[in-house]
């Protein structure tokens, strides 16, 4: 490995200043953000230089620039400016930016009455006016630490938290609020599973499946959310793909040490392109060589075809799934946390996809969606007694199928400076579950009598309804476009609960509003409620009668308050700060423990598997400042920070800190451009340390050996916090420009300054000398019950880098 770094930096340090200067393409795309209609004779200017071009009557334009990184401005009579950052340009793949430019709504006599067009408070979003944060493909790429991982790169974003203490998951805490109240939209398909190793009924993972190369923008909204996305409590992930390359077949090729991901792209032909990649992951040979007890493996695969029938009507297909492997094996000299994980986590087996077509059609000043999707999504977990994997010794097991088949229909129009969309959108879903899960052993107390009798859950189910909903929003300006006012109303109904088809239950309505005071400050404020429906692991859990008892679940229920304002000193340098209040109901708490399912989410595996009771409460109330300067000169930098307070409530109605309650987040990154082709890249986080639970130690004694893990103490929930997380990535970009391809070489380093985190504390017995087995007081083999072991706390704490080094090629 050594002589491998010397040899890659050595490579590095070769000088190419005797080649030529190469030169590379920008391709793309100018149209109406309203109605999608082409804009031609747009005018282009590459900031900085005398370069610059014009749109074709198909909206279409071409730039060929020398190697670099530009800003790009569109300006066209009746619309607001628009300025695209850190376009980056090698002699590799083309580039492929779109603008969406915004009408100006004031016009007179061919004079548009507007503001500073360089720095203006005014151009904000119709629809959602605050809360929103918006990434580009070149700022997730080049996110130090990110690793091309778009979960992990959002984790950097004002109000977004950290799960279980530290960043190694991929679990999105938006607000205060759980993993699961988050959903996800590409190319107008909803997609549920974002993550390799996805937590059944919730949503992270270990790794995201998105490859980055596809995207073209990511729009994170916190609160305000457009009517049309349901199941919405904390955010909205709206990522929009580019198009392939229209005017030739090209790629590139990235290589590190722990995957390779293929991406080609090219015309079908001269109205259809195509996108697509594969990824395979060697984790487990890796893992394997540094001698660790886990064995992940996956592959992902992505595709895009777009196809204009004619200028009016474009069909989208997209595709994105996974196949993921979990196991574990013996390291050669076992510690005691090796011994715990082996013991505590499952085999986890799970394949998913979504594939969906969307159909566009524009209309007279405006333009409807069709959008038909299907996604799938495929689980088995198991887990042992010892990792004895035969049949008496099985734990737990689920093998499990969720399906959606999802048809969604939008109708919107821009007339007269009004904006309006309606629609619906309907479901038909299928679960199935397989669920064997030995809950506890049976407690006795000195004398031998039961304390309790030991629980095992053990059901087959299979449930399909359908789910469905309308909603409708407008939005106008007034008052030369200084006060914009959104309004939205919604409501989701469906077959299956006992009180799911009564749309007044689920009416949602919302309303934002914008004011400019001027051209660069402007004030923003929100309210609005939004539901989610339950999980389909819950739906579909049966008692020991074999009755679908949590038929009579509720929508949960959250209302949002925000207030902000924005300051924009010039189109490259913003500041925005929130504050925000947030008021949920009805939300699912469990029977057996009484906790608040707002504290679950972030462990390997499946929640949602049990009787569950829609009566718990919440609140989540904070401050976000932010602050983002587009690269400009060479350097880009963004700073946040945020102060979160999360409580739920269980049984006993009492609000207490959830799991999400880090109090205080910060983050900073920063970025600089040095001559010859180097980058560099800085990012640092903090977060206050996650509240969590001590162990219930007698019950966890008595259930060790059965579950391989602790039993947490539910009259304890949440009293005890983990240390503050620290930590400071670096990322080193080198690229090399040929003829018609390129190269970039990069190090990516997660925790550079090696500063220690911690996550949750573990529960095991002590082992014996040699490693063998368990210690016991008695010196005879540990009881099932585990009276005769001697437990420890295990300490969660690492403060290893992660190094990543690889290379991109581009052809």
């Amino acid at each position: 490995m050594n002589k491998f770094l010397f040899f890659f930096f050595s490579f590095l340090l070769i000088s190419f200043s005797s080649f030529s200067q190469k030169e590379g393409r920008i391709i793309g795309h100018i149209q109406d953000k309203n109605t999608l209609e082409t804009l031609m004779g747009v005018n282009l200017l590459v900031e900085g230089t005398s370069l610059g071009t014009t749109t074709d009557e198909n909206g279409r334009f071409n730039l060929t620039l020398p190697v670099g990184t530009y800003s790009i401005t569109a300006s066209f009579l009746g619309y607001r400016t628009s300025t695209l950052y850190s376009i980056e340009v090698t002699s590799g793949n083309d580039r492929i930016i779109n603008f969406e430019m915004d009408p100006e709504s004031e016009v007179l006599e061919g004079v548009v009455i507007n503001f500073n067009r360089n720095a203006s408070a005014k151009t904000t979003d119709m629809i959602t006016p605050l809360s929103v944060q918006q990434l580009t493909s070149q700022e997730i790429k080049s996110n130090p630490g990110g690793n091309f991982d778009v979960s992990k790169v959002v984790q950097t974003l004002p109000g977004v938290g950290l799960s279980n203490g530290v960043g190694e998951r991929n679990d999105i805490i938006i607000r205060g609020g759980a993993p699961n109240e988050n959903v996800y939209y590409l190319d107008g398909i909803e997609i549920p599973v974002l993550n390799h190793f996805q937590t059944q009924g919730s949503s992270g993972g270990a790794q995201g499946i998105l490859n980055v190369s596809f995207i073209e923008s990511l729009k994170l909204t916190t609160s305000a959310f457009d009517s049309k996305y349901n199941d919405a409590l904390a955010s909205t992930f709206v990522i929009k793909q580019r198009n392939g390359n229209p005017d030739r077949f090209s790629g590139n090729v990235r290589v590190s040490l722990t995957e390779t991901a293929l991406t080609l792209e090219g015309p079908l032909s001269t109205k259809t392109t195509f996108l697509s990649s594969v990824r395979k992951s060697y984790l487990g040979l890796l893992f394997n060589i540094v001698d660790l007890p886990i064995r992940p493996d996956f592959y992902d695969f992505q595709y895009k075809v777009n196809h204009e029938f004619n200028d009016k009507t474009t069909l989208t297909a997209i595709g994105i799934g996974a196949i993921d492997d979990f196991s574990f094996a013996e390291t050669k000299e076992s510690t005691p946390e090796d011994i715990y994980i082996l013991r505590s986590t499952p085999y986890i087996n799970q394949w998913t996809y979504t594939m969906g077509f969307n159909l566009n059609r524009k209309i007279e000043n405006g333009f409807m969606n069709f959008a038909l999707s299907r996604n799938m999504f495929h689980t088995t977990i198991d887990k042992f007694e010892d990792e004895q994997r035969i049949e008496e010794n099985r734990t737990l097991l689920v093998n499990s199928d969720e399906i959606e088949n999802k048809f969604r229909f939008d109708y919107n129009k821009f007339v007269n400076g009004w904006r309006f969309s309606s629609g619906l959108d309907a479901q038909y879903v299928g679960y199935f579950g397989e669920v064997f899960n030995k809950i506890s052993n049976e407690l006795k107390d000195e004398n031998g009598a039961i304390i309790s009798p030991g629980r095992t859950i053990s059901f087959n189910s299979q449930i399909n309804f359908f789910k469905y909903g309308m909603f409708a929003q407008i939005a106008k300006r007034f008052y030369k476009d200084r006060l914009l006012i959104s309004g939205g109303i919604r409501t989701d109904m469906n077959s299956f609960t006992n009180t799911g088809n009564n749309p007044l239950k689920t009416l949602s309505p919302r309303l934002s509003a914008s004011y400019s005071l001027n051209e660069r400050w402007n004030l923003n404020g929100s309210v609005g409620t939004y539901y989610k429906a339950p999980i389909y692991t819950s739906l579909g859990y049966k008692d020991d009668h074999g009755d679908f008892i949590n038929r009579d679940l509720e929508y949960t229920r959250s209302t949002h308050y925000v207030l902000g304002t924005k300051f924009l000193p010039n189109r490259s340098l913003r500041f925005t700060f929130e504050g925000y209040f947030k008021q949920y109901s009805d939300y699912p708490i469990s029977e057996s423990t009484g906790v608040s399912q707002a504290n679950q989410g972030t462990q390997f595996g499946s929640v949602g598997s049990e009787r569950i009771l829609s009566i718990g409460d919440g609140q989540t109330y904070g401050l976000e400042l932010f602050m983002q300067q587009k690269m400009t000169d060479r350097l880009f930098y963004v700073a946040s920070y945020s102060y979160v307070v999360s409580k739920f409530s269980g049984f006993d109605g009492v609000l207490k800190p959830s799991s999400w309650d880090n109090r205080h987040l910060f983050s900073a990154t920063v970025g600089y451009q040095f001559n010859n082709n180097w980058d560099l890249g800085l990012k640092y986080r903090f977060a206050g340390g996650n509240p969590y639970t001590p162990f219930d130690m007698p019950a966890s004694q008595q259930n060790y050996l059965l579950l391989g893990q602790g039993v947490l103490d539910a009259d304890m929930l949440n009293q005890n916090r983990l240390l503050n997380y620290n930590q400071l990535d670096l990322r080193v970009d080198k690229k090399f420009n040929f003829n018609k391809t390129s190269l970039i070489a990069y190090l990516d380093v997660q925790n550079l300054l090696v500063q220690e985190s911690e996550s949750n504390p573990n529960y095991t017995f002590q082992r014996n000398a040699d490693n063998t087995g368990f210690q016991t007081t008695n010196g005879q083999p540990v009881q099932m019950d585990g009276s005769n072991a001697i437990p420890i706390i295990l300490e969660n704490k690492s403060a290893h880098p992660l190094p990543t080094l690889g290379i991109i090629f581009e052809f």
